[in-house]
This record gives structure tokens, sequence and C-alpha cells, in this order.
């Protein structure tokens, strides 16, 4: 609603004069060439006008994707990641290694809030290793009264 306000009120020649004071309060405490005044003006404008159009990157991406190609993303070793297209058995070390939570993986990609961070394959493995851990542990305390 504030970014309908500020598109009506404001026009590009407005950005442009805001663009002016923003770069030239920048260059007051930077030193910058006369000849990249031009382009830093240029930018700064670009930048704010970039602020108020509607552009959702998860939006768009979340379209692009299928059911059929988010179904197809699981296989029983891999997860197939729809950041680089490869195979992971847990996606959650190379989320974080792209800078993504498993939240804003999902809302990106729209995928459903069940979709899995672990290979259902190494999920199980992991599980036994667990509990068979865990039956070991048991296992020496009762032995050891």
């Amino acid at each position: 609603m504030i970014e309908n306000r500020i598109t009506e009120t404001c026009s590009r020649a407005d950005f442009g004069r805001l663009a002016a004071k923003i770069a030239s309060a920048y260059v007051r405490y930077n030193n910058v060439p006369a000849s990249e005044l031009p382009n830093l003006i240029e930018s700064t404008a670009d930048a704010l006008i970039n602020l108020l159009e509607p552009d959702d990157p998860i939006a768009l991406a979340s379209s692009k994707i299928p059911p059929a190609q988010i179904r197809g993303s699981i296989t029983p070793e891999a997860l197939i990641s729809f950041e680089d297209g490869k195979g992971y058995k847990t996606l959650k070390r190379h989320l974080t290694a792209v800078g993504l939570t498993p939240e804003t993986y999902r809302a990106k990609w729209g995928l459903p809030t069940d979709y899995p961070m672990v290979a259902p394959a190494y999920g199980i493995k992991r599980s036994a290793i667990a509990k068979s851990l865990m039956h070991n542990r048991y296992g020496r305390e009762k032995a050891a009264l």
C-alpha cells in the first residue's frame, strides 16, 4: 500500500533527484572519480526504482516447479536439489552452504511443508544406527545392575 502511494507521487525524475542526493552524501565521505559520478547516480536511481517494483523471486520460482518434478526429486538414495540439480543424502548442509534454511528453500521453490530434507534410505539407515546405539547403551546399564 505504501509502495503504491510512493509510485503515484514520485516520478522517475524524483527518483533521479533522490539518487543525486544519496550519491552526493556518499561522495562527501568517499573518494569517487568525477568520471564515475553519472554511473553512481544512475545505479543509485535504478536501485531505488527496483525497491518498489514487485520482484518476488519466490513466487516466480515456485510457479516453475510442477508437482511431478517435485515428486521426482525424491529418490530412495538421494534428494535432488533444485538449486544445482545434484543429489544429496541430506539437503540441510547443502542449503546452509548456499545461504538458505529448509523453510526458505521450501518457500523459494514452492515445495510442500512436509518436503523431506533427508533421503528416505539414508533416514532409515541413520534411524537403525541410532536404535542400535540406544539398545547397546541400555543393554550395558541393565548388565551393570
